[in-house]
């Protein structure tokens, strides 16, 4: 039977971290499906908007080939709404969210997949700003 796995993030300033963990997702199952967090959603968790906007950021995510789908995902509160919409069967996370998302076991299996070292968005952000200071 085909397995479904679904992973959330947004996807800003895609780097090379990014394209692992959705290639990892992917290797997981026979489709991806992948939440891209609105510009609503990311301003209300960080108070801030993403450089790329959410129609790019998804543009790209899509333009991968270990994707089989994206949508955007408007909300944190419904990630179980999202499962069961897309019928996963296994919820991938980065493993800096380890445990965060147990609560979705019932629904499906949960993994958390270790992040790629020493690359973030926030450091990329950083020395890009450090750079053109």
């Amino acid at each position: 039977m085909a397995k479904t796995v679904i992973t959330f993030g947004t996807f800003d300033v895609f780097h090379i971290g990014h394209l692992r963990i959705l290639e990892r997702a992917r290797a997981l199952g026979d489709r991806l499906v992948v939440g891209v967090s609105s510009d609503h959603l990311n301003f209300k968790k960080k108070q801030k908007y993403p450089v790329f906007s959410e129609h790019d950021r998804r543009s790209i995510v899509s333009a991968l080939a270990c994707v089989d789908e994206v949508f955007s995902e408007e909300s944190l509160e419904w990630k179980g709404k999202y499962i069961s919409t897309y019928n996963a069967d296994i919820l991938v996370m980065g493993d800096d969210w380890a445990g965060r998302f147990d609560e979705f076991k019932s629904l499906c299996e949960v993994i958390y997949l270790p992040r790629t070292e020493n690359i973030s968005t926030t450091e990329i952000l950083a020395a890009v700003r450090a750079t053109s200071a």
